[in-house]
C-alpha cells in the first residue's frame, strides 16, 4: 500500500510523509480506525528515517487525522472523506441492448405492486404455511451428517449425483424411458430453459409456443432474440389446424409447450392431443421443449404421462421439470431431462454460467423426497389446492362478468371478461386492496386485453371471497 511514496526535492520529508497519509485518509485508502505502521515499520516502507515519520505522525495527530492508543499504537480518526461530483456514468446508456429489453420485459417492476395488506391474487408462489418445515429440519440434519463438510465445498455442474439418480427414478415412474438420456440440475425452470435456449436456438429462430403462455418464458425467447410465433388454444386446447399451417409456412427451430395445469390457463392436454401434436412435430423433426413445472398439482382424474413420455427411447423430448409450485421455491432447484449427449452440452453452459447450483439445497431436497414424506406432502397439498380451486371457480361464477373461465386446477384460474379491460379493472380494484395478473402480459401478439389470471394459492377462503366480489363489483361497474 505504501510502496509509490516519492521523495522530492522541494519540501520537507516529514510533510511529504504528512501528506502522502493525509491522502490516503481523505479518499478513503486507510478507513476510520485502521491501525497505521509503527515509525519504525513506516520508515522502512518508505524508505526515509524513523525520525521523519515520528514528525509526520505528530503532525497527522495535530491535524485530527489520527490518534494515539497508549501502549496500542495510532490509528485513523473519523474524518470526512474527499467525494467527487463530477465523474459519473450514464448507466442506463452504457447498458447494453440486453440489459434495457431485460428491464423492460421484467414484470415485478412494472405496473401495480404489490402492498401490505392487499389481497393478492397476483402471484402463483405455493402457500409457505403448508410447508413441511419439521421435515425439512430433520433433512438438512440428516444430509449433513452423512456428506459434512463435502455439501458446503464446490459441487458439480451436472448436480449432486444422489439427487440426479433419484430424479432419473422420479422420471421413470412418469412413464418416461430413461435408456440413453439424462438430466442436469438447474436453478429452477427459468435457467434451465435459458441454458436449453442457449444450446439450441440462435438469433433470429423462429420456436413454436402456446398462446398465451408463460411469461417468463416469453421473456426468456425474446432476450434470446428469437421469433415467438403463438398457437392459439381454444376450448378443446391447442388449435393443430393452425399449428399445421404455420408449420407449413415457417422453419420452426423447437416448440415450447406447457401440457399439464398451463400457465396461465391451468388447462390440461389430454394424452390424446399429445400424441397428436407430438406426431405433427415428429414430422416436421421439431424438437419438443417440455415444460412440466406444474405437473405435480393434478386435481381431477389420474395422472396423465408427459410428452417425455410418449417419446419412449426417442430423443426428440427435452423435459424441463420444478417442484416450486409444490415444493419449496426457496430451494430453486429444477432439472432438466433429455438426450445424454444434449445433457454433455448443456452441463458445459451451465459450468460457464454459475459452476453448479448449491449443494446443500440440493442435497436436502434429496433427503427430504428420498425420506419418503414427500408422497404424504403431495397428498395433502393437492387436497388443499383442490379445495382452494373449486371454491374460487364458484366464487368467480358468483361475481365475475365472464364470458369463459378456463383451467382444470393448478394454482390459478384464467377468466375472459365480458367485453371489460383488464388493466381498467385492475386499477379500480387496487384502490380497493386488491391485485392480480392482467392476462395480456401472456400473450405473444398482444392480444388477452380482456383476460385475467387469478393466483389462489397463497389466499385465505375469506380473503378469496372478499377479493373476488371486490373484483365483481369494479367490473360491474365498468359495465354499467
Amino acid at each position: 500500500m505504501f510502496s509509490n511514496f516519492k521523495i522530492n526535492e522541494k519540501e520537507a520529508i516529514f510533510i511529504q510523509v504528512y501528506n502522502y497519509i493525509k491522502n490516503m485518509i481523505e479518499n478513503g485508502m486507510l478507513p476510520y480506525e485502521s491501525k497505521l505502521p509503527s515509525t519504525r515499520e513506516m520508515g522502512i516502507m518508505l524508505k526515509v528515517s524513523r525520525t521523519t515519520v515520528i514528525k509526520g505522525y505528530e503532525l497527522l495527530q495535530d491535524k485530527g487525522l489520527v490518534y494515539t492508543a497508549q501502549g496500542k499504537g495510532t490509528f485513523v480518526s473519523k474524518v470526512p472523506l474527499k467525494k467527487s461530483n463530477e465523474w459519473n456514468i450514464d448507466w442506463v446508456r452504457n447498458c447494453t441492448s440486453y440489459a434495457k429489453k431485460a428491464e423492460s420485459l421484467d414484470i415485478m417492476k412494472h405496473g401495480e405492486q404489490y402492498k401490505k395488506g392487499m389481497i393478492s391474487f397476483k402471484s402463483i408462489a405455493p402457500d409457505e404455511k403448508l410447508f413441511d418445515l419439521e421435515e425439512v429440519k430433520r433433512a438438512f440434519l440428516n444430509r449433513i451428517s452423512i456428506e459434512g463438510e463435502k455439501l458446503l465445498n464446490y459441487g458439480y455442474a451436472k448436480g449432486y449425483k444422489p439427487l440426479i439418480d433419484f430424479m432419473m427414478k422420479y422420471m421413470k415412474n412418469k412413464g418416461v424411458n430413461i435408456k440413453n438420456k439424462d438430466i442436469l440440475i438447474t436453478n429452477g425452470f427459468t435457467e434451465g430453459f435459458d441454458i436449453v435456449l442457449s444450446a439450441i436456438a440462435e438469433k433470429g429462430d423462429k420456436i413454436i409456443c402456446e398462446n398465451p403462455t408463460h411469461n417468463t418464458a416469453i421473456k426468456l425467447m425474446k432476450l434470446h432474440e428469437l421469433d415467438i410465433i403463438g398457437i392459439n388454444i381454444n376450448s378443446d386446447g391447442v388449435d393443430f389446424k393452425q399449428l399445421e399451417s404455420k408449420l407449413k409456412n415457417n422453419k420452426i427451430k423447437a416448440a415450447y409447450i406447457i401440457p399439464s395445469y398451463h400457465n396461465p390457463t391451468g388447462m390440461v392436454m389430454p394424452y390424446e392431443n399429445r400424441e397428436v401434436m407430438y406426431d405433427i412435430l415428429r414430422k416436421e423433426n421439431i424438437p419438443i421443449i417440455e415444460d412440466g413445472f406444474n405437473e405435480e398439482l393434478q386435481h381431477l382424474g389420474s395422472h396423465i404421462s408427459p410428452m417425455a413420455a410418449i417419446c419412449g427411447e426417442e430423443n426428440s423430448v427435452i423435459y424441463i421439470g420444478s417442484l416450486s409450485k409444490i415444493l419449496f421455491p426457496g430451494l430453486r432447484i429444477g432439472w432438466v431431462f433429455g438426450d445424454k449427449r444434449l445433457i454433455e452440452i448443456l452441463e458445459s453452459i451451465k459450468r460457464s454460467k454459475n459452476i453448479h447450483t448449491s449443494f446443500l439445497d440440493q442435497g436436502i431436497l434429496y433427503e427430504y423426497m428420498n425420506s419418503g414424506v414427500f408422497e404424504r406432502y403431495v397428498k395433502k397439498v393437492r387436497s388443499t389446492y383442490r379445495e382452494k380451486y373449486k371454491y374460487c371457480r364458484t366464487l368467480v361464477e358468483k361475481y365475475i362478468p365472464y364470458k369463459e373461465i378456463i383451467g382444470d386446477g393448478g394454482l390459478y384460474l384464467f377468466i375472459k371478461l365480458d367485453n371489460i379491460n383488464s388493466k381498467e379493472l385492475l386499477q379500480r380494484c387496487y384502490k380497493r386492496g386488491v391485485i392480480f395478473m392482467p392476462g395480456d402480459i401472456f400473450y405473444t401478439d398482444g392480444r388477452g386485453e380482456d383476460t385475467i389470471r387469478l393466483s389462489f394459492g397463497r389466499a385465505s377462503m375469506e380473503e378469496m371471497e372478499r377479493g373476488i366480489k371486490i373484483i365483481g363489483e369494479e367490473a360491474r361497474a365498468i359495465v354499467l
